[in-house]
């Protein structure tokens, strides 16, 4: 063999072997149809979990318009439109459905449907009977948690190191969201105990109740507010924000997208490495894999995020060793 071409053969050779690898490639001339429903606005952090979503998709070799083809339905925080838009979305003859931002829109999505596959995201799924295992969530769905059990504690933990001097501090959450009723006000009231502050639960089970649950916090004249991890919630950051702002009252808040819009403080899971994991589940998935034979996964990382900008607006020094835990100051 001649040098030059036996040389060409051996540059071929190491262009293949040290090209960077490409997405995986889809079934060729297939066009998967996924539906996606949501507690969420696209306001709040409906908006970051979804883009989160469809950049894992393309990370998989997802392409919408070509290979894939989205339906996506959002609630707005309310509910009560979730049944409806969970049997939209059924009609349409999809492939697989997501069923994101907490245990409404995932109750919503299994009723509407026993036979096509379902990957939710929801605050805890076993807690809120949403599966009975996690190992082996059987029937048409599994998925991903948020939460985790000592998140509530953190959190109430979190809020009184920030401030050693708080005994009044009032929880804003949404009684329709059983596991918060049945084991999370347990948690924090144990929690509370050992801290040796008070707790003032304000109720708000659609958006026209935070009003009137921020206007008993004002009365009650509390230090502080932890407001609870719940998609409504979430949905009406900006006039939480703004509310707590005013009324100059440190909150430590469920999502990392109130402390970036001004809030003083969160402690959460990454929602959107969440999200973006949850594209491996629906890719699995639409290769053959049956729901019940993929684990319900939990959060292994949460992030603390603190705005100073904010501490500062509110005359609060934060203590130098929550600054160290932080994994985010906002300046």
């Amino acid at each position: 063999m001649k040098p030059r071409t036996l040389g060409l053969i051996v540059t071929l050779g190491l262009i293949l072997v040290t090209a960077p690898p490409a997405a995986k490639a889809q079934p060729a001339g297939k066009v998967w149809r996924i539906g996606y429903v949501t507690s969420q606005s696209a306001a709040s952090t409906g908006r970051v979990s979804f883009d989160a979503f469809r950049q894992g998709l393309r990370d998989l070799g997802y392409v919408e318009g070509q290979n894939i083809v989205i339906e996506s339905r959002w609630a707005d925080g309310n509910y009560e439109r979730l049944p409806t838009l969970a049997k939209e979305l059924v009609g349409l003859n999809l492939d697989l459905i997501v069923s994101a931002g907490g245990s409404p829109a995932v109750r919503a999505a299994k009723a509407a449907t026993t036979t096509v596959p379902i990957v939710f995201v929801t605050g805890s799924a076993v807690a809120d009977g949403i599966v009975s295992n996690l190992a082996r969530p059987a029937g048409n769905l599994t998925g991903f948690d948020v939460l985790a059990d000592e998140l509530d504690t953190k959190q109430l933990a979190l809020l009184k190191e920030t401030l050693p001097k708080a005994v009044r501090v009032a929880v804003l959450w949404n009684p329709l969201i059983r596991w918060q009723e049945e084991v999370r006000r347990k948690r924090l009231e144990i929690a509370a105990q050992a801290l040796r502050v008070k707790l003032h639960f304000l109720e708000a089970r659609h958006p026209g109740e935070i009003e009137t649950a921020l206007a008993a916090i004002a009365r009650e004249r509390s230090d502080a507010l932890l407001v609870s991890p719940d998609p409504m919630f979430s949905s009406e950051a900006g006039r939480i924000i703004r509310w707590t702002a005013r009324a100059r009252l440190p909150t430590l808040y469920s999502w990392r997208i109130f402390v970036e819009g001004g809030g003083l403080m969160s402690y959460s899971a990454d929602l959107a490495a969440i999200y973006r994991r949850a594209a491996t589940y629906v890719d699995k998935i639409l290769r053959g894999a049956k729901p019940a034979d993929l684990p319900v996964e939990q959060p292994t990382k949460y992030e603390l995020v603190i705005n100073l900008k904010t501490a500062e607006a509110l005359g609060l020094t934060i203590p130098p060793s929550l600054l160290l835990q932080a994994d985010q100051v906002i300046r």
